[in-house]
């Protein structure tokens, strides 16, 4: 073979490799990383529930008056990453500053997964963001958390 021959056929090989490190790069990093709520559990919150903060003892007191007992909770609590993946009817993947420009006297917040069965079986379930504003809590907004 002559030397220009060899040299191209280098080159072409050179070009594939590349090529190929490329995409296949680009086919490793395109992979989604693992959600963020695999690692919060769902827990049965029924009449024998023993709440752990305000939140909980107001989901519980509101389940029962409303008679949807058991519900399902899955609390997240303050966790920025699941914040920016929630998509509500005020909020679109908010930051704690964009809560905290919302709700001018804010102390403190929590995100949490509500799961039941209404009257007509079928299972709701939403997301919902609690604000605490002067001391008091509240539903500052609801929605789903995105995948």
């Amino acid at each position: 073979m002559s030397k220009a021959i060899k040299v191209i056929i280098i080159i072409i090989l050179i070009d594939v490799v590349l090529i190929g490190g490329y995409f296949g790069l680009k086919l490793l990093s395109s992979k989604k990383p693992q959600s963020d709520t695999k690692e919060y559990e769902w827990v049965r919150v029924d009449e024998y529930y023993l709440p752990k903060d305000y939140i909980e003892e107001y989901i519980l007191k509101d389940s029962q008056a409303k008679e949807l007992l058991p519900v399902f909770i899955k609390n997240y609590g303050r966790d920025k990453k699941v914040l920016n993946r929630f998509y509500g009817k005020n909020f679109v993947s908010p930051s704690e500053a964009q809560i905290k420009l919302q709700y001018r006297s804010l102390e403190d917040w929590q995100l949490i997964d509500l799961k039941y069965t209404d009257e007509n079986e079928r299972e709701i379930k939403r997301t919902i963001l609690y604000v605490q504003e002067n001391g008091s809590w509240k539903v500052g907004d609801f929605g789903v958390l995105t995948q």
